[in-house]
């Protein structure tokens, strides 16, 4: 039986939740697969690596907890690639990827981003179906982003 969509706030980085985009990530990428350099070096440091770097970082709250997180990693000024997403276990199936999707989706229109990228693994069928139906279509990927990376996908926003 399909869980029912849980409505959750989508707030702003903020130092106050700085370690949950580590934890919430670490959750999926241990049980799924390796915690690779790249990982650690973003999820230890993201105001370095990814906000300061032009990028944004957003957090779905539940009541006071916070249940899963998504990046926006600015690549130029028109393309950023949608990562970092993770959703915490006892969370899932209740439309809250979906709700990501769909703020940073909004977001990027406000923004003026014209792509999104992103990049995932072709085992993980749940997550590219969601991608997919959001209209995200698959384009070569190239070698040296991530071992566990055997999919891109883009979607154009203009």
């Amino acid at each position: 039986m399909k869980k029912p969509k849980t409505n959750v706030d989508i707030i702003a980085f903020s130092l106050t939740h700085k370690e949950a985009i580590k934890t919430l990530n670490l959750e999926w990428l241990q049980k799924y697969f390796k915690v690779e350099p790249k990982d650690e070096l973003v999820l230890n440091n993201p105001v370095e690596e990814i906000i300061n770097k032009g990028g944004k970082i957003y957090y779905a709250q539940h009541l006071d907890e916070i249940i899963g997180t998504v990046s926006l990693l600015k690549i130029d000024a028109t393309t950023f690639e949608l990562s970092k997403m993770a959703v915490t276990e006892k969370a899932q199936g209740l439309g809250i990827g979906r709700q990501l999707i769909e703020f940073c989706i909004k977001e990027a229109h406000k923004l003026g981003i014209q792509k999104l990228i992103l990049y995932s693994n072709k085992q993980l069928k749940s997550a590219l179906h969601l991608y997919e139906s959001f209209g995200f279509k698959e384009i070569p990927v190239e070698s040296g982003i991530y071992e566990r990376a055997d999919i891109k996908m883009e979607l154009l926003l203009t």
